[in-house]
């Protein structure tokens, strides 16, 4: 039996779906949310939580960086091998040395060695395991679910759902074209009943469209950028690019110079980097590994969006102190520079701290859209029972939260023109590349078939 498309696509349907994946993935897209919004200001909690990590008078210059790898190879005698230096974000910060595979963890999918190094005195005050601090514990939680590759892989997946959620939930409240201006008025007017007494059904009905409106853009940005993060081949291929994956160069360089008695140091290398790009910020710098391993630099160019993990890298050999090759973003092809917007914008670091403010909200959004939505169903089926909700008494800060989160709106909107505007730019090159790899798929099958 045949189904009409025109009952598949009713509003009864689009209601349905939007209730079976709030009942079904709800709570992991609540999950996601709070620990998103956490995790947004992870670095800042950290420090909160062990104090001794900020500097609170910084004084004098910074120690080399050949003299703080040393203390660290002093803390750790035992590990060989390549280490990642990361610069402080600021000047009450501590460098961050990283040692990607330790034995204690070796098997989990992502538990490096985090080394706290101040770079003032080059003094070890901390040597700790990701995932064994609240901060990481979270963003793990967040990313994988503690479930490995299989997490991170299903975390892609509900990115996905929650874009589907997110486009129902907008198409239950969308007015039409003709009634969005008077709907958006109506918005920036409303007042729920403060002079009497009203329902608490009620009440979180009307802030679960109100606030799965506000922050529709940004949940949509947030899910389509974490998919991506967990499958960042996708992207690749329809965008034409390639070692774009966040953390990843996709090139394998290797020193071709005799080893000798006098290798390059750390600042050396550093300072031979800079050539290309004098006025860069030094962002992180990767230890050679074996006589085969080279210096991996990583510069941050003005503008840059990517702050933390930026793609400006040179690699400098340790025996020559000759550059072996240079990635410079300004070459990027438009595949590859919006591919590069993935990372900082589902962080929020490509928006500034406005941004991350943003995206913070919106997922302690995402938590209350998942309360409020369970609350009305909790409602409709006899599990919870209505009670009156006096607002009187919180009528000032309703009215200062409403015109905050109007204004927040009203920035995600200009933002998805911005971006919206650059798709039309990408959008040759993405269908370019979707042509070649349906080309390709085509070519498999039609060889499977003659076999």
């Amino acid at each position: 039996m045949q189904i009409p498309l025109q009952r598949l696509l009713s509003r009864a349907t689009w209601l349905k779906i939007h209730l079976y994946l709030a009942l079904i993935a709800g709570f992991f897209f609540a999950l996601m949310g709070l620990t998103g919004s956490i995790s947004v200001y992870r670095e800042e909690l950290d420090e909160l939580l062990n104090p001794r990590l900020v500097i609170e008078q910084p004084a004098g210059k910074r120690q080399s960086l050949d003299k703080i790898m040393s203390a660290v190879h002093s803390a750790h005698p035992k590990r060989l091998g390549s280490w990642t230096l990361e610069m402080p974000r600021s000047p009450h910060s501590m460098i961050t040395v990283w040692y990607d595979k330790p034995t204690e963890t070796f098997f989990e999918l992502y538990a490096p060695l985090m080394v706290s190094v101040n770079p003032y005195t080059a003094e070890v005050v901390a040597s700790r395991f990701w995932g064994q601090t609240a901060t990481t514990w979270l963003l793990d939680l967040h990313t994988q679910l503690h479930l490995g590759r299989f997490g991170w892989r299903a975390v892609g997946i509900l990115g996905l759902l929650l874009m589907v959620s997110v486009g129902t939930g907008v198409y239950l409240w969308w007015p039409g074209w003709r009634g969005i201006r008077d709907a958006f008025i109506k918005l920036a007017a409303y007042r729920p009943t403060i002079h009497r007494p009203i329902g608490m059904m009620q009440l979180a009905f009307d802030l679960h469209r109100l606030m799965g409106l506000l922050s529709a853009l940004a949940l949509v940005l947030l899910a389509f950028t974490g998919f991506q993060l967990s499958y960042p081949a996708v992207l690749e291929t329809l965008a034409g690019s390639s070692g774009m994956e966040h953390g990843e160069t996709g090139r394998n360089i290797v020193s071709t110079a005799t080893p000798n008695n006098h290798p390059v140091g750390l600042e050396s290398a550093e300072f031979v980097a800079r050539g290309p790009f004098p006025r860069a910020e030094l962002r992180r710098v990767t230890t050679p590994a074996g006589d085969s391993g080279i210096y991996r630099i990583n510069l941050r160019l003005s503008g840059e969006i990517n702050r933390r993990h930026p793609y400006t890298t040179v690699w400098v050999d340790r025996w020559s102190g000759q550059i072996k090759e240079v990635r410079d973003p300004s070459g990027f092809t438009a595949g590859e520079a919006f591919t590069s917007w993935m990372w900082p914008l589902h962080t929020g670091e490509a928006l500034g701290d406005t941004g991350r403010l943003l995206w913070f909200v919106s997922g302690i959004g995402l938590f209350a859209l998942y309360v409020s939505g369970l609350l009305r169903w909790l409602h409709r089926h006899g599990k919870v029972e209505d009670r009156e909700v006096n607002l009187a008494a919180l009528r000032p800060l309703f009215y200062r939260c409403r015109d905050k989160l109007y204004r927040s709106g009203l920035m995600l909107f200009r933002l998805g023109i911005l971006l919206l505007k650059r798709a039309k730019i990408y959008a040759p090159h993405l269908v370019k590349g979707w042509a070649t790899r349906s080309q390709w798929l085509r070519s498999v099958v039609t060889n499977r078939q003659k076999r």
